[in-house]
């Protein structure tokens, strides 16, 4: 392959990215298989008409055999053909489809029936609503050109956001089904895309669509979750074995600046929690935004929990491109970008904490 892909494959020998994603340059280099398709190949025997109970039951297990069948495929075997039977990946379909029908994707749970039309905070209905989709080159550098996908809805209300045009339904967006949406992804791997980047606004009210997406793509392309983490332990458990790269946000270091900015209750323990997961279950990103004012009580407290919690060789990107938007003027403090003193002092606390893996 020539061209901006095969001259930035050099970036995959960078040391500190080959320590953190590992496994995801393998799958660019297509000597790995993305994981969505080794769930399709794995036969699970599940009736559909158990108890939602019992199939997370059977889940439990099959997340424990996916590790050593994942192992044996990552050693060199070829991909088997997709099994006649249920597979893992139907199983996790069925059970987002049970999510979905009580809705209790975010850490909300608004328990409305979204398959037949009820709409909760998120306001997202039972099919994608896509704002764009396009190789983006903007994102972390061992992403470019990434596959990325926006849908439009939020579960969080950020007063300062930078996508609110798509995450507050500024925009009607494009209605499309799971099939159309996994030609969609089958054609940003024919553009060279390194990945499928699950984006918005934020993905986390479409997960059981994504999950039936990916049912029907055919090609080795590596998921990315670019999500704000503030989603369910179910849906944390449906993405487990089915994402291969989680790009999370860490937006906030305690609780008050998280429900008072972005309308997130408990969102530091929920987002902590789903941080651990990820790097149980994937290869993670993570994105802290740093805020004006916001040093001591966010940047600090993130930065030595990631070190503290994920190692210091966790990949982080600590962002500096801050500018108020949408209500940020509501507050002060965020009415204004960040100083130099502050991107300075960003850095120092990266530094004190043991940080050693920054995104460049």
């Amino acid at each position: 392959m020539g061209g901006l892909f095969s001259s930035d494959l050099r970036r995959f020998f960078d040391q500190k990215i080959q320590r953190s994603l590992p496994r995801y340059t393998r799958i660019i280099k297509g000597v790995s298989l993305a994981k969505f398709l080794i769930a399709k190949t794995i036969a699970v025997d599940f009736e559909v008409d158990a108890t939602t109970e019992e199939l997370w039951d059977i889940h439990g297990e099959y997340l424990i055999k996916y590790n050593s069948i994942k192992t044996t495929l990552d050693e060199g075997l070829e991909l088997n053909d997709v099994n006649e039977s249920a597979s893992f990946l139907d199983l996790k379909v069925e059970l987002g489809k049970r999510v979905m029908s009580n809705c209790a994707f975010c850490v909300r749970r608004c328990s409305v029936n979204r398959i037949s039309g009820e709409k909760g905070y998120c306001l997202c209905s039972d099919d994608f609503t896509v704002s764009s989709c396009f190789p983006h080159m903007g994102e972390e550098p061992e992403l470019v050109p990434s596959g990325t996908i926006f849908t439009c809805g939020c579960t969080i209300r950020c007063i300062h956001c930078q996508n609110w045009g798509i995450s507050q339904w500024k925009e009607s967006g494009t209605i499309l089904d799971p099939i159309r949406m996994s030609r969609i992804v089958e054609s940003l791997k024919a553009q060279r895309c390194r990945n499928v980047n699950m984006v918005g606004g934020d993905p986390t009210p479409y997960t059981w669509l994504w999950l039936r997406t990916m049912k029907n793509v055919d090609v080795n392309i590596a998921t990315v979750w670019n999500s704000n983490a503030y989603y369910s332990p179910e849906t944390a458990d449906l993405l487990a074995e089915f994402i291969d790269v989680y790009l999370l946000d860490f937006k906030y270091g305690n609780n008050d600046c998280a429900e008072a900015i972005s309308d997130a209750p408990k969102y530091f323990e929920e987002c902590t929690k789903n941080h651990i997961m990820a790097k149980k279950h994937g290869e993670i990103i993570i994105r802290v935004l740093v805020l004006p004012g916001h040093n001591d009580c966010c940047t600090r407290p993130i930065l030595k929990w990631i070190s503290d919690n994920l190692g210091p060789w966790t990949r982080v990107n600590l962002m500096f491109q801050y500018r108020p938007e949408w209500r940020a003027h509501k507050r002060p403090e965020l009415g204004r970008r960040l100083t130099r003193e502050e991107m300075n002092d960003g850095k120092e606390i990266a530094k004190d904490v043991g940080l050693k893996n920054l995104v460049h």
